[in-house]
């Protein structure tokens, strides 16, 4: 069985191609892929080869860990059934060419219980089910009535504003960019420069960018602790004395695991945690060269979402 796939060759060098798939072991599940999601994070890393050394990380790869589908074929024991919509968190399933994180192709063949399955009523949105659970993860122990700081209003920061505020808690969010501040959200959104506080128990930084750490340590409480939600490229660095004085707590907030998709799942089946308006822009496979393009160079979009439906 082959599928056509998205491969990054080297940095900056993405094209399609059709790659053979490793044959489905009895635990494995085949499915059909019908949308994909661009991660803005460690993708665009990937693309520009500005990511660190990490495990699995050479070139050529196909990048991903977004994808939504149709369950083609159960695992020997049931685990999923055919027909099935699911989530897939990624797949290593293309022999040599290395699964970083292995979702945007047509098919994949993946462990079946790593499949999560989804409502198909939530169409492309349920690819946003990985971000979800990484904004989940990094919300932690967050008490309801608090008032913690979010840093960045990309599609992560959003996602774990509106589970913060399902949790009880009512976020202010950081945002430089002026596009990405307008708009009713049911919480402020503010310029830095603009919020007066230094009193936070909690600042949550999901923009990636390490080099204002020193700014987010002179707004704790004394005791709060920041969460470093992001994916750094670039070593990080704090002034000493400020931290001591606060005696301040750094947390970093890892990758998401199958608990975390479980919660947020249940989330929005509830009804708690809406997927709605992240969504901007969505291409068709075939033109997956410039949909990657717009997604890491045009600030007006959030989430790109590639369409596999009518892949050849």
């Amino acid at each position: 069985m082959d599928a056509l796939a998205v491969i990054l060759d080297s940095p900056r060098h993405l094209a399609l191609q059709r790659l053979a798939l490793s044959p489905a072991a009895e635990t494995d599940a085949v499915v059909a892929v019908s949308w994909s999601g661009i991660s803005t994070g460690t993708e665009r890393l990937l693309w520009s080869g500005r990511m660190p050394p990490f495990p699995g990380m050479g070139y050529p790869l196909v990048p991903g860990y977004e994808s939504v589908g149709t369950v083609i074929q159960a695992d020997a024991a049931g685990t999923v059934r055919e027909g099935q919509a699911v989530f897939v968190p990624g797949a290593r399933c293309f022999g040599p060419v290395r699964g970083l994180f292995g979702g945007a192709a047509s098919h994949l063949i993946a462990p079946a219980a790593r499949l999560v399955p989804v409502d198909a009523a939530l169409g492309d949105q349920a690819c946003l089910l990985a971000l979800a659970a990484t904004a989940y993860r990094a919300l932690g122990g967050l008490r309801p009535g608090a008032t913690p700081l979010i840093v960045g209003h990309g599609v992560l920061g959003r996602l774990l504003a509106r589970l913060t505020q399902a949790a009880g808690a009512q976020p202010t969010v950081w945002e430089t960019d002026p596009a990405r501040t307008t708009g009713d959200h049911g919480y402020a959104v503010l310029a830095p420069q603009d919020d007066s506080r230094r009193d936070y128990l909690t600042i949550t930084d999901v923009s990636g960018n390490g080099a204002g750490l020193d700014d987010l340590i002179a707004r704790l409480a004394p005791g709060g602790e920041i969460v470093l939600a992001g994916f750094y490229e670039a070593s990080l660095s704090f002034a000493f004395p400020p931290a001591f004085m606060r005696e301040a707590r750094i947390r970093i907030s890892a990758e998401f695991r199958p608990e975390d998709l479980a919660a947020v799942t249940m989330l929005i089946d509830g009804g708690r945690l809406s997927l709605d308006g992240l969504i901007t822009h969505r291409a068709p496979a075939a033109e997956a060269e410039d949909a990657y393009r717009t997604a890491f160079a045009d600030p007006a979009c959030l989430k790109m979402i590639l369409d596999w439906r009518d892949a050849a």
